[in-house]
């Protein structure tokens, strides 16, 4: 007697779970019972069969819309009960959930992908994403250049329709159909993991070919080859160098030497002067105290103004009370009062102001 109450028991459950009423938006997978010119009827396990109309089937990329009775398929409920009482179901919008679930599992890893743009528009590009679309705003993108008018704009936008290219999603909104990309940050990523790589395979003291890739107030990015190291200013030159702009130009193709490889913080440190002769180690370059040299002011620093002596060497021309330093790109004559090659260092003083002194003749 208890047996057969249990099973009643059971059986009741089962059918009230199979009787439970579908949600909006709820995922179901069924059997293509039959089709016809309005769509196709799916048995999906549940009181009332599902409809999918033609309309909904006409979404589907060219390709995915063929179907044959027995077929087993995804549908998302769009329509629990509509007017004339049937459930409506969308294979469409159940394919695009897999997409978007695809989309928030490509973010969270952080995976790079390659995609085409299918369009531009002043905003950024659209880009196709399985059945979704996509967008790349236009500050995400790494060669877009600086300063374009709209139209300069657009026009540059359009060159890289249907061009491969990578990128991260970074950001999944289905309830806002909002699916947003970035190829800078794709870019940036892939740059990370190539030095982490590229890192590992270089030493101190080899020197690498590589092209300017940015310029900043402290020194210049160079790519060797996949990784970017920083030449820093003082690096550039033996002389004094008040910005890197003086020395080299974005996209110049030069020589360097690795100085100083941080694996842990995945940083090169390069160096275009140490593949010049250093000229505080000329002995022939030493100078005496009281001589004196000709050369052309290079540089105006905090204490006074370097001056490039013809020779070679480079020293300061400290500030004097009641005198006018000359200017960047002035000759002068000037005499030695103070040099210490191990540190570099060399103190001058005013012997005459050459520049001057022809402007007056």
């Amino acid at each position: 007697m208890m047996t057969g109450t249990t099973d009643d028991f059971s059986t009741m459950l089962d059918e009230a779970l199979d009787a439970a009423d579908p949600q909006r938006g709820d995922l179901l997978e069924g059997i293509i019972l039959s089709m016809d010119s309005y769509g196709l009827i799916v048995d999906v396990g549940l009181k009332r069969d599902g409809v999918v109309p033609t309309a909904d089937l006409e979404k589907l990329p060219q390709g995915e819309g063929s179907f044959a009775v027995g077929d087993s398929v995804a549908v998302m409920v769009v329509d629990p009960v509509d007017h004339d009482g049937n459930m409506m179901v969308s294979i469409s919008q159940a394919r695009e959930s897999s997409d978007w679930l695809t989309a928030h599992r490509l973010m969270d890893e952080e995976e790079i992908i390659e995609l085409e743009p299918m369009a531009a528009n002043r905003g950024g590009l659209i880009v196709p994403f399985g059945r979704l679309r996509g967008f790349v705003p236009a500050s995400h993108l790494s060669e877009l250049p600086r300063g374009l008018d709209e139209e300069s704009r657009k026009d540059h936008l359009k060159m890289l329709v249907g061009k491969p290219m990578p990128f991260k999603v970074i950001e999944v909104d289905p309830q806002r159909r909002r699916l947003v990309l970035s190829e800078r940050k794709a870019i940036r990523q892939w740059r990370m993991v190539q030095k982490e790589t590229i890192i590992q395979e270089l030493k101190e003291g080899e020197v690498r070919s590589g092209v300017v890739t940015s310029l900043r107030p402290f020194g210049a990015f160079v790519d060797i080859g996949g990784a970017d190291g920083l030449i820093h200013i003082s690096e550039l030159c033996w002389n004094r160098v008040e910005s890197p702009a003086d020395v080299l130009t974005v996209g110049q193709k030069i020589e360097t030497q690795i100085v100083k490889l941080d694996k842990e913080k995945n940083r090169i440190g390069l160096s275009l002067k140490r593949l010049e002769p250093n000229p505080w180690e000329n002995e022939d370059l030493h100078p005496e105290i009281g001589d004196t040299f000709e050369g052309m002011v290079s540089c105006i620093g905090n204490n006074g103004v370097y001056v490039q002596l013809d020779e070679g060497l480079e020293g300061l021309l400290r500030a004097q009370e009641g005198v006018m330093l000359p200017g960047k790109g002035m000759r002068v004559k000037v005499r030695v009062i103070s040099f210490e090659p191990e540190r570099e260092h060399l103190d001058l003083e005013l012997e005459q102001d050459l520049t001057a002194e022809s402007q007056q003749g």
